[in-house]
């Protein structure tokens, strides 16, 4: 059987048998939920490129350890690495009153399309772009569940384990963001007219 085709599970015990490649193949898996999820969280290419490594570092660790126990649920453990890790970068920029947005890269600019026509592409980007703003006017609870849901592709299960939260409150901000975006968008077509 293809190193591909095996289950996290199986990766992970090849991984620690001395196979390189499983892990790689593991990494590949989930990168990219993994490094949007952080990316939207930040907002900052350089920082989230760094805690993308260091999530990678610390399950690498705790793998050759043998501390991992999460019963195949991979994807949710590195998910709660990566918001853990978000969340102190945020509270050390909190603290030393450093933020800097980096706008040289949008990580919906780099979504693969396969519209040929150039006008539908640059209508969908325009859109894209406007549902970003939206959704960063959020409340920060409700973009994080709106973030973890859409473009990490979490259950509501899922997010109430990593945010701490019951599920009826993580449905709760869901609800509620919607709520808000309908109403920015409102707000925007009344402001065009």
């Amino acid at each position: 059987m293809q190193v591909s085709m095996l289950s996290d599970q199986e990766l992970i015990q090849l991984y620690l048998t001395g196979n390189d490649r499983a892990f790689e193949t593991l990494l590949n898996r989930h990168k990219t939920k993994i490094y949007t999820s952080i990316y939207l969280f930040t907002r900052d290419n350089e920082i989230a490129e760094d805690i993308f490594q260091e999530v990678f570092i610390k399950i690498i660790d705790t793998l050759r350890k043998g501390r991992y126990n999460h019963e195949g649920k991979f994807l949710q453990w590195a998910m709660r690495i990566s918001y853990n890790m978000c969340v102190d970068q945020f509270r050390r920029t909190k603290r030393s009153g450093n933020v800097a947005p980096n706008e040289n890269f949008d990580v919906f600019n780099v979504i693969p399309s396969n519209d040929d026509n150039m006008e539908q592409f640059m209508i969908k980007d325009q859109r894209t772009t406007k549902i970003k703003d939206l959704v960063d006017q959020l409340p920060a609870e409700q973009r994080e569940v709106v973030i973890l849901r859409h473009y990490a592709d979490m259950s509501f299960k899922e997010i109430s384990l990593l945010t701490r939260v019951s599920i009826n409150t993580a449905l709760g901000r869901m609800r509620y963001a919607l709520i808000n975006l309908r109403r920015l968008m409102e707000d925007k077509v009344e402001v065009a007219y």
